[in-house]
């Protein structure tokens, strides 16, 4: 298939996906030879369907480093932002549109926080990143997960991000408590991520996009 030929006009991205035929690397190279702007309409346009079947082609694609979220080429404490959309179903649409904000702390670590619509009445809901190739019962789940068991240190957190407060309180305990989002590589902007809620898959999916 030549990939180069299907044009930017309706849903491209999700009529490759849905295409038994398309392998994941055919999803990569079109995305990669796109345009920033391009690519988000694209990922933007995906709904659950899609993002299920993207999902499951994607555990064919490389695995996942902690770079993909913040390059190496970024200084620590600076904000790298992945515009994102879920499958959740929610009644305001547009709160299906997000964007998970990373940074490498000064230690070394990988962290971060949603910055959603509904962020000032759920609270920012930050994460840790880290690889799961030490626990076994994950690997086939994604090879890196982002973490809201475990949130970062408020003093090691970027002037001017969100007060860093526990996934346990206010109504974050519904959206992030015992939660995880285990994330498998698109392309090399694009990455996709499965929540599960008590180590239990939610049937809910979200892409990411960097900046």
């Amino acid at each position: 298939m030549n990939v180069n030929a299907i044009p930017f006009v309706g849903s491209a991205l999700g009529r490759m996906i849905l295409d038994p035929d398309v392998p994941i690397d055919a999803i990569a190279e079109f995305l990669d030879g796109s345009s920033s702007a391009d690519r988000w309409k694209q990922v933007s346009k995906l709904g659950a369907t899609e993002q299920r079947e993207l999902y499951e082609k994607a555990a064919k694609s490389e695995p996942l480093e902690l770079d993909f979220f913040v390059p190496a080429d970024v200084d620590s404490l600076q904000p790298v932002r992945h515009k994102g959309r879920n499958t959740l179903p929610l009644v305001v649409l547009n709160h299906r549109f997000f964007a998970k904000v990373f940074t490498r702390t000064e230690s070394g670590a990988v962290c971060g926080f949603n910055d959603s619509p509904a962020g000032s009445i759920i609270g920012p809901g930050y994460f840790v990143v880290t690889p799961t190739e030490r626990r076994l019962g994950w690997q086939h789940r994604g090879a890196v997960v982002v973490d809201y068991y475990q949130v970062p240190k408020k003093q090691q957190m970027p002037e001017g991000w969100p007060k860093v407060v526990s996934n346990a309180w206010g109504l974050q305990h519904f959206v992030y408590h015992h939660t995880r989002d285990f994330m498998r590589r698109v392309s090399k902007h694009v990455s996709i991520g499965a929540a599960y809620k008590n180590e239990r898959p939610m049937d809910i999916y979200f892409t990411l996009c960097r900046q």
